[in-house]
């Protein structure tokens, strides 16, 4: 299978070339693409090439028997394989699945004191199992957190080019409306976006075949997977609550007022019984929590009620994927998102500013209909986002900015179907420019 380009290519090089880097973490879900971009880029950047796979090859697990110093680690590898070879600045040690030997993670510390190899590990479930560590190198280690593709490398993947990408930044920054063959493209290749997600065997199958042939099958089977994860690392109680909240996502994503009721998971669920699950389940990458905020002002760490959230899908295919065969039937012929419309448009754009690093907060005015999606920031001012499901009015949106009360909020942002335009300090662009718009308001 041809190997797809990520935004981590550009990040694994820039670290590379990083005077005295530390050994790197790549944290992230499973299957979003963690092995084969890391593989991509050693082959390509060093002369030799150590892969260790705690999964695969358990014989491994026994390495750090007489120590943890990158000595006694390299004599314990090189024993089980003569043949794996280990040159002073010409070697990087990989080292994948590490959620099943989390301990490994206590040499790089020695590591970067020796300085002599360069050191990548990759695992999954990596913040439930960090906590497993007695001492995990805290200083002498950098962590990075790696998604399923986003939209920008979904475009790459249909062979758009970083021009292209630039030029949909130029009509946000200009205020320059797309044309309607633009228009029409972006929205399909969007929709097809919404429908795949970004698990980057999915794209790559749906790209090889220019069609949707078994993607259907491959979502299901990494739904089916994740829940065998949640078997695997829990038992008793606390696996039955984390199943509960973890298969409430798609009815409760479908509500109009999609804050997440505990409630509703199970008679007489409370909100202090189930904190743990939905950090669990946050920690794994497979949720992203939207918390509310107490008043919409800066800053807007710190301020919000951890009682009050949204829990959305990471990956929106995850949510597609989760249908009944009639809603997907709809879905997939006629393009109709039915009762899911909003929470479809609404997960990916959740999905979307996650991806570009931001924290997710929203802002329900208690005794009143005053709902607020999404709230980014800029330098100075407090951007609210509205995800509309059409085209429609964003009454919300129009209060907070014409509200002396929310002296943070100058203008907002629109996301919906239609084209790009201001009014009334509402600038309205297209879904698929949510990946943009970090870029966008850089400098404002």
């Amino acid at each position: 299978m041809v190997y797809l380009k990520r935004k981590i290519d550009d990040d694994l090089a820039e670290w590379k070339a990083r005077v005295n880097h530390k050994p790197l973490i790549v944290q992230g879900a499973r299957q979003i693409g963690k092995t084969a971009s890391i593989r991509n880029f050693a082959r390509g950047n060093y002369e030799f090439f150590v892969e260790i796979n705690f999964i695969l090859e358990p014989k491994y697990r026994n390495i750090t028997e007489t120590g943890y110093g990158p000595a006694e680690i390299i004599h314990n590898i090189s024993r089980i394989d003569p043949e794996k070879k280990f040159i002073p600045g010409k070697t990087v040690i990989f080292f994948d699945e590490i959620q099943d030997f989390p301990d490994i993670v206590t040499s790089l510390k020695f590591f970067k004191e020796d300085g002599k190899y360069d050191v990548i590990c990759s695992g999954s479930m990596l913040g439930i199992n960090y906590k497993r560590i007695s001492s995990n190198s805290v200083g002498y280690k950098e962590d990075y957190k790696m998604y399923s593709m986003n939209f920008e490398e979904f475009l790459w993947a249909k062979k758009y080019s970083n021009s292209d990408i630039q030029d949909m930044l130029n009509h946000m920054q200009e205020l320059k409306s797309f044309s309607l063959l633009e228009m029409d493209t972006y929205q399909n290749l969007f929709l097809d976006y919404c429908i795949l997600g970004g698990m980057p065997e999915i794209v790559a199958n749906y790209v090889d075949q220019g069609n949707f042939q078994g993607t259907l099958r491959l979502q299901r089977q990494l739904l089916l997977d994740y829940e065998e994860d949640i078997r695997k690392y829990l038992t008793g109680l606390e696996q039955t609550k984390v199943l509960n909240v973890y298969r409430q996502l798609p009815s409760q994503l479908a509500k109009e007022y999609k804050k997440f009721q505990i409630t509703k998971v199970a008679h007489g669920a409370r909100n202090s019984d189930y904190a743990g699950c939905i950090e669990w389940l946050k920690d794994a990458g497979i949720i992203n929590v939207c918390y509310c905020l107490n008043f919409p002002e800066l800053p807007l760490k710190g301020n919000f009620d951890e009682r009050k959230y949204k829990l959305y899908f990471q990956d929106t295919g995850f949510l597609v994927a989760s249908l009944d065969d009639e809603a997907q039937e709809d879905l997939r012929t006629n393009k109709n998102l039915g009762v899911y419309k909003g929470a479809i448009y609404e997960n990916m754009v959740a999905d979307g500013l996650t991806k570009e690093g931001y924290n997710l907060y929203y802002y329900k005015r208690d005794n009143s209909t005053l709902e607020e999606d999404f709230f980014l920031r800029t330098k100075k001012n407090m951007v609210p986002i509205e995800v509309k499901a059409g085209t429609g009015k964003a009454k919300s949106l129009q209060t907070l900015i014409a509200d002396k009360r929310y002296q943070d909020i100058v203008n907002g942002i629109k996301l919906g179907s239609s084209n790009v335009g201001v009014a009334n300090s509402i600038y309205s662009f297209p879904y698929f420019c949510t990946f943009l718009l970090k870029r966008y308001l850089q400098g404002k």
